[in-house]
C-alpha cells in the first residue's frame, strides 16, 4: 500500500512537471507557467485576505507590543538558526544563536524584549536549505508555493525540516495554532512597507520577486547576506592614500591644478621673495604696488641693518639729510627735478628780492 502510494505521488509530480514545463519555459526558470498560476493564486490571497488583516493588525495594535510580539517570534526562530548553525559546522554562530536566546529568554521576558542585539551578539537567518546548500546540494529549479511563496525544490525539502525544528510544532494544537496564526499576521504586517515598495516598483511582479529571491539566497549561502562588511571610510584623515601635501613654502610636489598656498612668512625663500627688492630680508615678500612710483625719500636702512639701495638716480633728487625745513615735502615724486640748495647751515635766504 505504501509502495502504491509513492508510485503515485512520483507520477503526478511527474505529470505536473510536464504540464509546467511548456513552450513558455526558460532555462533558470522551467516550472514558470505553473510558477505563474501559483504566483497569481498568492498575490490575490494576499491582496484580499493578508493585507487587510496584516493593516488591521497595526491600526489596533501599538507598536511596543507589535515589536514584542516580533521579538518573541525571533527569539523562537534563533534555536533553528543555532541547529542550522551547527550542522554546517559553524561553531560561533552557533554559539551565538544560543546566547541569544539564553539572553533574551532570561532577561527579555521570554523573548519580548531584545537584549542581545545591543549587547552585540548578531542575528544569523539559517535554515536546512542554506544547510543543504553548503554541503553541495544544488538547489534546482526556481518554485512557487501555495501559501508558503518563493522556493527552490532544495528549500521546499528543507521546508519540511525547518517544521520539525520550530520548537511551536511541540505545543498543544490549542496553543500552537493561534501562534502560528499570530506569527503570520506580524511578520506580513512587518512587510506592508516592502509591498508598497513592489506595487510602485516593478513592472512584473513575478520576475521582480523570482530574482529577488534567488540573488538573497545566493548571498546568504556565500555568507554575505548577514553580517556583511561595514562600508570603507571615506574621510581622508589618515588616509594613506591621500596626495602628499606640497613642501612648505614650496609649490614643488603640488597637483598641477592647484594653486600654491604656501605661507609668505616660511622660512623657505620663494620665486616671488627672489625677486622682490633687493637687500630685503629673504623669505619677506614684497608688498609694493606695481603702480605706486618709488618714493624719493625713502632713505635710511633696511630691517637687519643693510642699507636699502637708493629708489631714483642720485642726480635727479638731493638727499634726504641736506634738506632745509623750508624744502619741499619728502613725500614729492623723485622725478621731479629740483634747484641744487646750499647746506643747513648757510643762512642764504630762500629766494632772492625781485629787484635785484
Amino acid at each position: 500500500m505504501k509502495l502504491r502510494t509513492t508510485v503515485l505521488a512520483v507520477a503526478a509530480a511527474s505529470l505536473i512537471t510536464g504540464c509546467a514545463t511548456g513552450p513558455d519555459r526558460k532555462p533558470g526558470d522551467p516550472f514558470e507557467p505553473m510558477n505563474r498560476a501559483v504566483f497569481t493564486f498568492n498575490d490575490g490571497l494576499d491582496r484580499y485576505v493578508a493585507v487587510p488583516v496584516a493593516k488591521g493588525y497595526q491600526k489596533v495594535t501599538p507598536q511596543p507590543l507589535r515589536t514584542a510580539v516580533s521579538n518573541f517570534f525571533s527569539n523562537l526562530g534563533d534555536l533553528s538558526n543555532a541547529a542550522n548553525a551547527l550542522l554546517q559546522l559553524k561553531i560561533t554562530d552557533a554559539t551565538e544563536d544560543i546566547v541569544r536566546f539564553a539572553l533574551n529568554s532570561t532577561f527579555g521576558l521570554g523573548g519580548l524584549l531584545d537584549w542581545a542585539t545591543p549587547a552585540g551578539l548578531p542575528k544569523h537567518h539559517q535554515d536546512f536549505g542554506l544547510t543543504l546548500g553548503h554541503w553541495g546540494i544544488p538547489s534546482g529549479p526556481y518554485l512557487v508555493l501555495p501559501l508558503f511563496g518563493p522556493s527552490t525544490v532544495r528549500d521546499s525539502m528543507g521546508l519540511v525540516v525547518d517544521v520539525k525544528f520550530n520548537p511551536l510544532n511541540y505545543v498543544e494544537p490549542a496553543v500552537r495554532n493561534p501562534l502560528y496564526v499570530l506569527q503570520f499576521v506580524s511578520v506580513r504586517s512587518d512587510l506592508l512597507g516592502a509591498t508598497d515598495l513592489l506595487q510602485q516598483a516593478a513592472l512584473d511582479k513575478y520576475s521582480f520577486v523570482r530574482d529577488a529571491y534567488t540573488q538573497q539566497r545566493r548571498a546568504r549561502l556565500r555568507g554575505t547576506g548577514d553580517n556583511a562588511a561595514p562600508l570603507p571610510e571615506y574621510d581622508d584623515q589618515g588616509d594613506s592614500s591621500a596626495v602628499p601635501s606640497p613642501a612648505k613654502g614650496s609649490a614643488a610636489g603640488a597637483p598641477a591644478a592647484l594653486p600654491n598656498y604656501a605661507d609668505p612668512g616660511d622660512t623657505a625663500e620663494t620665486p616671488e621673495a627672489a625677486s622682490g627688492a633687493a637687500g630685503a630680508p629673504a623669505g619677506v615678500p614684497d608688498y609694493t604696488d606695481p603702480g605706486d612710483a618709488p618714493a624719493s625719500g625713502a632713505a635710511g636702512s633696511a630691517p637687519g641693518g643693510s642699507t636699502a639701495a637708493p629708489a631714483a638716480p642720485p642726480s635727479s633728487a638731493a638727499p634726504a639729510s641736506s634738506a632745509s625745513p623750508a624744502d619741499a615735502p619728502a613725500s614729492s615724486p623723485a622725478t621731479t627735478s629740483a634747484p641744487r640748495r646750499a647746506p643747513a647751515g648757510t643762512a642764504q635766504p630762500a629766494s632772492a628780492p625781485a629787484a635785484q
